[in-house]
């Protein structure tokens, strides 16, 4: 039995029906044999709406910072309680948590925290039971303020990373639009083709100089952590591109 996390973007939940489309994708996996823990992001456009309605209300909504943070995961919290719900009607048993609920310890810093420890109990106790565990990425949890904090830009990818540390997970597979690591942007260069691996030192090169199917926080973690991932579409069974 293998343990896999599986990281989730915003185009990938982007509405019902892919959402529905993502819970059945991830019961076949543990169908198959595995035990999976599932780290979604915000549906679609969904923070850059909730920012809109901050700035609605406010002139300088980040000059209030711990209640920016507060806004803005709530967005990962209704992607995994919806993933959730999609999951246990169609007959599994899921378990949603939070980032904080997960054990993802971050700095005090307010829209930019850095993850310092992850103590994924819970988790480890809904797979022990046989569920799937659903986690909010993009956020975690201070415990000198006690406050609620954000990961920053790939923050979800981090989060799934860490999590995939800490359980010793045997991979993290990253879905998103896209089918995997291609030699360069094939809608700028349509010779480019796709690679089946990588080694994670070139990834972490692509990642710095611009491409955006990995954030560089969460390769930087991958490297130092010795964690496998693979880059996956959600929306084709191609399997994608093994960064090791």
């Amino acid at each position: 039995m293998a343990l896999i996390v599986q990281k989730f973007g915003g185009s990938s939940v982007g509405d019902a029906a892919k959402i529905k489309h993502v819970a059945k994708r991830v019961i076949e996996t543990q169908r198959a044999g595995n035990q999976v823990v599932v780290v979604v992001s915000a549906m679609g456009d969904t923070t850059d709406e909730l920012i809109d309605l901050a700035q609605s209300v406010s002139v300088d909504p980040y000059s209030a910072p711990r209640e920016m943070d507060m806004l803005l995961t709530s967005g990962e919290r209704i992607s995994m309680a919806l993933l959730a719900i999609a999951i246990n009607a169609q007959g599994a048993q899921s378990r949603s948590f939070t980032g904080s609920q997960a054990g993802i310890m971050t700095s005090a810093k307010h829209g930019d925290a850095r993850i310092s420890e992850v103590t994924p109990v819970r988790i480890q106790e809904a797979l022990d039971a046989g569920d799937i565990a659903i986690v909010a990425g993009f956020q975690g949890f201070n415990k000198d303020s006690k406050d609620i904090t954000t990961l920053g830009r790939g923050g979800s990818d981090t989060t799934a990373v860490a999590l995939a540390a800490a359980l010793d997970a045997d991979v993290c597979e990253i879905y998103s639009d896209v089918d995997g690591v291609y030699t360069a942007d094939p809608r700028v260069i349509p010779a480019a083709h796709k690679l089946d691996a990588i080694d994670i030192e070139s990834m972490l090169e692509l990642a710095a100089a611009g491409a955006k199917i990995l954030h560089i926080r969460a390769v930087e973690f991958a490297r130092r952590h010795n964690v496998d991932l693979r880059v996956r579409s959600t929306f084709s069974t191609d399997p994608g591109t093994i960064v090791y």
